[in-house]
């Protein structure tokens, strides 16, 4: 059982709420339960606003989809700059028969890191095609569509790549 309601639990109450505080911020700053904070509401006859609670909901969710929306994009940006990968110079390492070090550089990465970086690519835009079904506007089935052939392409291209690595 928790610790007894005081008169001074009261009076914090009514001075917290006068200052439009909600429940739950007036049990934070109390060291109480919200359940508490809103029997003693109740008892000195105090609502709290459902509509600046309503609102905060709101605006939480928004900041959210903002976040979620810069999320997806960073992804993005992430497919390019491994596509990019894809096609540069690869430096190689290995050790002779000496025990030195020896490098070299391929015209681009080996088909098996190639594939590799499909896949990553792959999960990069599925992750990203995701986030924004989490939020979408059913109206945006074309850019879905669009994505979905990017996707499907990119697949394929890993497919390609996995069959010349098993050569």
């Amino acid at each position: 059982m928790g610790r007894p309601v005081t008169q001074e639990d009261h009076d914090r109450v009514r001075e917290l709420h006068a200052q439009g505080l909600s429940r739950n911020a007036i049990a934070a700053a109390m060291g109480r339960s919200g359940r508490t904070v809103s029997r003693i509401a109740a008892r000195l006859g105090l609502t709290f606003d459902r509509e600046q609670v309503r609102a905060a909901t709101e605006a939480k969710k928004a900041d959210a989809r903002a976040r979620r929306a810069a999320l997806a994009l960073a992804l993005l940006d992430d497919v390019d700059q491994l596509r990019a990968r894809l096609h540069v110079p690869y430096v190689v390492y290995q050790f002779d028969r000496e025990g030195n070090l020896v490098t070299g550089v391929l015209a681009q990465p080996p088909a098996r890191d190639q594939r590799d970086l499909m896949m990553a690519i792959g999960a990069a835009i599925d992750r990203s095609l995701r986030l924004d079904e989490y939020d979408a506007d059913p109206g945006l089935d074309a850019a879905k569509s669009m994505l979905g052939a990017l996707a499907r392409g990119l697949g394929a291209a890993y497919d390609q790549l996995n069959q010349h690595d098993g050569d």
